[in-house]
């Protein structure tokens, strides 16, 4: 199969331990680290002394799964539905999820024709609530739209709520989306975003550690956020209550030295509760796909400043501005007053406000002075802005 590496000892071992060992147990990625794949696979299937670490229960526990396995039979499965099984160090393997330590995959089962190793070099996931709000979910599809347009992979966990919404914001924009499983990847979860999955397999990547037909489980779910942390170069969460699992990505992106940013939300937002933690600790606030960029990727991707609406005084030579923000709203005021309140004579007041007035920004009635409705209102929305 395609994607793989290493002696087809070594790709049946690993695809015979998928179905053996859980994703993230680092126990199991401890044996395989110490003893190598060959002699682990070895003892599970002669059942004898257990290995170091599990107790009697758990290893007769991993000998009757191992009794199940069939690794030949999982790899023409996978081989039907198109998918092929990614071994560490093979070509396409994604470098990062070494990171991982003992708790890297023992390979990812992968859907879609695209090169896995590539993608994730330039990816960033968005993650968050599955009964998110519709401010929610517009901020993670206009997100995702932005990053894709900038030549970004966005990377989720293909649930209901923020990760669909990610997921739809990038292939809506033509852009490249990969999906994170905790189960196979041949058989979508949820079942209503089957479609969805689909989609993503024809226009992107879906991958998963679980082998053809397994079901997710909450401990698979809670695992499968450590694969999404380390896959890309920063984590962003759009919507979160205290207890999400979205947050349990960005921790483990956080102690992976990976960026973790949030989107802020109303704080009276129970949906947002968990971001604004996250944001109160050491995570970065972001509120567009430019300010994404501009921490995780190369050096001059700068996002644009943010400036507010331009206003009159902004435009003038500071002795003007300082006359100008001497005449207070909706009053008529003497040009002493406006002296006084300026810091200069008069005569020079006066002669500023014939300035002013020319400009549109004060108009006399009788002997004082007044700030006329142009003055009082943003450049862009002034009639001689346009």
């Amino acid at each position: 199969m395609s994607g793989t590496a290493g002696s087809g000892g070594e790709l049946l071992g690993r695809v015979f331990l998928t179905r053996v060992v859980e994703p993230g147990d680092e126990t199991g990625g401890r044996w395989m680290r110490e003893y190598g794949v060959d002699a682990v696979v070895r003892r599970l299937r002669d059942g004898g002394e257990p290995l170091p670490g599990v107790s009697g229960k758990r290893w007769a526990g991993m000998v009757a799964r191992a009794a199940r396995a069939e690794p030949h039979r999982d790899l023409a499965l996978a081989r039907d539905a198109g998918v092929r099984f990614v071994l560490p160090g093979s070509a396409e393997w994604p470098g990062q999820l070494d990171d991982l330590g003992d708790a890297r995959p023992l390979g990812l089962w992968v859907r879609g024709g695209a090169g896995l190793r590539m993608w994730a070099l330039r990816s960033v996931a968005l993650v968050g609530a599955r009964a998110c709000t519709e401010y929610g979910a517009h901020m993670a599809a206009s997100l995702a739209a932005g990053l894709a347009e900038r030549g970004w992979v966005v990377v989720s966990g293909g649930a209901y709520g923020i990760d669909g919404a990610a997921h739809r914001g990038a292939l809506g924009s033509g852009g490249a989306t990969v999906a994170v499983l905790a189960c196979g990847v041949d058989r979508p979860y949820p079942r209503g975003h089957a479609g969805l999955i689909g989609r993503i397999a024809e226009q992107g990547l879906v991958v998963g550690e679980l082998p053809p037909g397994e079901h997710p489980t909450p401990s698979r779910f809670v695992l499968r956020n450590r694969v999404i942390a380390a896959l890309t170069r920063g984590t962003v969460v759009v919507e979160a209550a205290h207890r999400s699992g979205s947050l349990v990505t960005a921790r483990a992106a956080r102690r992976l030295g990976r960026h973790v940013m949030g989107i802020p939300g109303p704080a009276t937002s129970g949906l947002s509760a968990g971001v604004h933690e996250l944001l109160r600790q050491d995570a970065v606030l972001v509120t567009d796909a430019a300010e994404v960029v501009e921490l995780v990727g190369d050096m001059g991707e700068l996002a644009p400043e943010r400036r507010g609406p331009v206003l009159p005084r902004d435009l003038l030579d500071p002795a003007g501005r300082q006359v100008l923000a001497a005449l207070p709203a909706h009053v008529t005021v003497p040009p002493e007053d406006i002296a006084r309140a300026a810091q200069t004579t008069p005569d020079d007041a006066v002669a500023r406000l014939y300035e002013l007035r020319a400009l549109g920004y004060v108009e006399r009635h009788g002997d004082g002075w007044k700030l006329t409705r142009q003055a009082m209102m943003p450049v862009h929305d002034r009639p001689d802005a346009r």
